[in-house]
């Protein structure tokens, strides 16, 4: 019962993301692998699925699967992935440790550990190393945008060879991601577990449960603040009528990765809100924004 609920939850948590996900059927020249275990945690695995082409181009793209900063297997949209697979990208579907059991941090952490996974088996999987991208929504917007702000060099003492890899990622897109939760909307908005965000709040955990605390902690999980000039190429497309993640959001990002010379782009849906039912057509402009970027 407990996790029929946790599912129901989670659904409804994941829906807004695009909208309500029509029937998809993956293409018979597409593989899936299945409940790959890419780490561990507390004694659970943590695992992804990887969906290959029968004709891969080399590159290998990772799919945050994450909605409110929840993640499962049964949230995985096929009609997210089957678009970039079909364009020759191998895609690997994450799964990470969820709220309210783990925190923003937690699962950033998850992230960072599967794409040192994928790195250190790219040639298993036929993926150039240095060239990986990553895409999501919402939630899994952020996540992206924090590798593409934030991954970098592993430790080079790890007992574990996977934690000595990079976690740079070489391009991002996303929708409507959160990018600077002091700043939600509108500058001085703490959205840090409260106001916009407060039925997340299990997410940011118990250093959001001060206001001292949050200025502090909302600093160090919003990418906004790491953007520099080594941030990858970036693409956000949102929403204008945006109630959950503001399209400031975006706005502010795309301008600060400018500013550092990076490659950065936003599509404005109008009057959309916080997703859409044919974001599915969206991978596809995804798709060209990584032939154009990660395959240079």
């Amino acid at each position: 019962m407990k996790r029929l609920l946790f599912l129901l939850l989670l659904y409804a948590c994941l829906l807004p993301v695009c909208g309500a996900p029509p029937p998809a059927k993956l293409p018979s020249d597409v593989t899936r692998t299945e409940d790959i275990i890419y780490g561990r945690k507390f004694g659970t695995a943590l695992t992804m699925d990887i969906f290959q082409p029968a004709k891969p181009n080399g590159y290998g793209i990772v799919f945050a699967v994450s909605g409110g900063w929840f993640s499962a297997k049964e949230a995985m949209r096929i009609d997210l992935i089957a678009p970039m697979a079909e364009r020759g990208y191998t895609v690997f579907a994450v799964v990470h440790g969820s709220q309210p059991k783990f925190t923003i941090p937690e699962v950033v952490q998850d992230m960072n550990r599967a794409v040192r996974f994928i790195r250190h088996h790219a040639a298993k999987y036929g993926i150039k190393p240095d060239k990986l991208g990553v895409y999501g929504g919402s939630a899994g917007g952020h996540l992206s945008l924090t590798l593409g702000t934030s991954g970098g060099p592993g430790n080079e003492k790890a007992r574990d060879p996977i934690d000595r890899e990079s976690s740079a990622i070489q391009c991002v897109a996303s929708w409507f991601p959160p990018t600077d939760f002091l700043n939600y909307g509108t500058p001085g908005e703490d959205a840090v577990g409260v106001g916009i965000l407060k039925n997340f709040k299990a997410a940011f955990g118990p250093e959001s449960y001060t206001a001292e605390k949050r200025q502090a902690y909302g600093k160090t999980i919003s990418p906004l603040n790491f953007v520099t000039e080594r941030t990858a190429p970036t693409l956000i497309i949102h929403g204008d009528a945006d109630k959950l993640v503001p399209i400031q959001q975006a706005e502010i990002f795309i301008k600060a990765a400018q500013a550092k010379g990076v490659p950065a782009k936003l599509i404005t849906r109008a009057g959309m809100a916080h997703g859409w039912p044919d974001a599915a057509k969206d991978v596809q402009i995804f798709a060209d924004w990584f032939d154009e970027h990660l395959k240079k």
